[in-house]
């Protein structure tokens, strides 16, 4: 390494240290603590001013235009399920079926089911205020807080195995591509990984992790309105709707090229955000009947209801600040050029390197973009199969979620936890299901 190579990571290292502090010690806003931290890694890694304040103003509207706009219309969607108690509903059926023992794993494979065919954050907004309705729906004596996230954690563990493991979502579905994998064998060698996987980091990981975590008041449960709780169809499809729309433009891709061509408009409501918006308009019918003009139910729903939605995305705004101040300065680049010069299995090297970028830059989908354009010749020359090297890859994609990942603050923020409630639960959780990941990827790439 070059005196050059030793300032980036000092700088990388103080610049995350500085953001820390800042938000536990400080109690600064997390918006603030992050930002402070950008720019000072601008500073001791050399960048020029204007250019920092670039990446800044790059990170901060790459991370709201795309996850800021699913963020807000997945929270009026949220918003609508629970002042009109259709989660509650939902959360009550699905209860009954599944009994209090039951509840974590119907949870998990919920969240693995509906994740599928939507991003992370998408899933995230939709599912959690269902959970944290089944949460407060427990018998009385079963919903204090570490009920609470051992129903909501598992959900986090389906929602993120299939993020970084199963196309087609961004990150795995562009490794695919880049490494020239089979895209249905990597969709099954991504749910033989993936299921068990998210069964160890969520149900059982949950039982360790949950115990003496304390939550706050969840953002949408302080706001109610006098209206009649809609069927519990009425409910599911409004939260379906989004996942029908989702998943059949993803189909348009497997359809032969003269019948994809009239279904092009499916591609366009598949959008994450498209789909969103038409679930919000088709919600309030369906959620309100003929109430849906109501001023009182408008008002909640869009003022009050909504409150929260600017501290989040400020908080993930600027996690993307910092990933992109990271990512400018080269540390990126830095690390896969290290890795790559040792003698290591290829499977692990491609994890690692994933982890280090992961861990740099805050963004599973970079580490993973990255991460398979670097590892393109490895793959011809070593042997091994592009399937396993993409789910290696993704594996450590998740590696230790912290304060310069976006996710790590929208997940802080719907689970109600503090910081070192979040770091025990969120961000451990991420690290078995990339280490699991790992280990079930090396074992199934020697049997397959």
């Amino acid at each position: 390494m070059t005196p050059e190579d030793y300032r980036l990571v000092l700088s990388a290292i103080a610049g995350i240290a500085l953001s820390i502090f800042l938000i536990v010690k400080g109690r600064l806003h997390p918006f603030i603590g992050l930002l402070c931290g950008a720019f000072v890694v601008g500073l001791l890694a050399g960048i020029p001013l204007s250019d920092t304040a670039d990446a800044v103003e790059k990170g901060a509207g790459t991370i709201l235009g795309g996850t800021g706009l699913v963020v807000a219309l997945g929270l009026g969607l949220g918003a609508m399920l629970q002042l009109s108690d259709g989660a509650g509903g939902i959360a009550r059926a699905a209860l009954r079926l599944s009994g209090v023992r039951g509840a974590p794993w119907a949870s998990l494979f919920t969240a693995l089911l509906i994740g599928l065919p939507l991003f992370f954050e998408t899933g995230l907004v939709l599912l959690l205020p269902i959970v944290a309705s089944a949460a407060a729906a427990l018998p009385s004596g079963q919903d204090d807080d570490t009920a609470k996230l051992r129903l909501m954690l598992p959900a986090l563990a389906g929602l993120s195995v299939v993020h970084a493991l199963v196309p087609p979502h961004p990150g795995p579905l562009l490794a695919v591509d880049a490494l020239g994998a089979s895209l249905g064998l990597t969709l099954f060698y991504g749910l033989i990984v993936g299921i068990p996987t998210a069964i160890i980091a969520g149900p059982v990981l949950a039982r360790f992790t949950a115990p003496g975590v304390r939550l706050s008041p969840p953002p949408l449960a302080a706001v109610t309105v006098e209206v009649a709780a809609p069927p519990v169809g009425r409910a599911m499809t409004a939260v379906l709707l989004p996942v029908v729309l989702i998943a059949a433009g993803q189909a348009v891709s497997l359809m032969p090229p003269a019948l994809a061509g009239s279904m092009q408009w499916l591609g366009w409501v598949s959008d994450p955000v498209v789909a969103l918006l038409i679930a919000n308009l088709a919600a309030l019918p369906l959620l309100f009947g003929h109430r849906l003009r109501d001023s009182g139910i408008q008002g909640a729903i869009w003022t009050e209801a909504m409150a929260p939605a600017g501290g989040i995305l400020l908080a993930i705004g600027a996690g993307g600040a910092l990933k992109q101040v990271l990512v400018t300065a080269g540390l990126s680049d830095l690390l896969v050029r290290l890795a790559g010069d040792g003698a290591i299995s290829p499977l692990l090297l491609a994890w690692g390197v994933s982890v280090c970028i992961r861990l740099a830059t805050g963004s599973a989908t970079v580490a993973t973009i990255t991460t398979a354009g670097v590892m393109q010749g490895l793959v011809a020359t070593s042997g091994v199969a592009p399937e396993w090297m993409v789910l290696a890859i993704g594996a450590g994609s998740l590696f230790f979620s912290h304060v310069n990942d976006p996710g790590f603050w929208l997940v802080k923020s719907y689970l109600g936890t503090d910081m070192p409630g979040t770091f025990r639960t969120w961000s451990v959780m991420e690290t078995v299901v990339a280490v699991v990941g790992l280990l079930l990827v090396l074992a199934g790439s020697s049997i397959f």
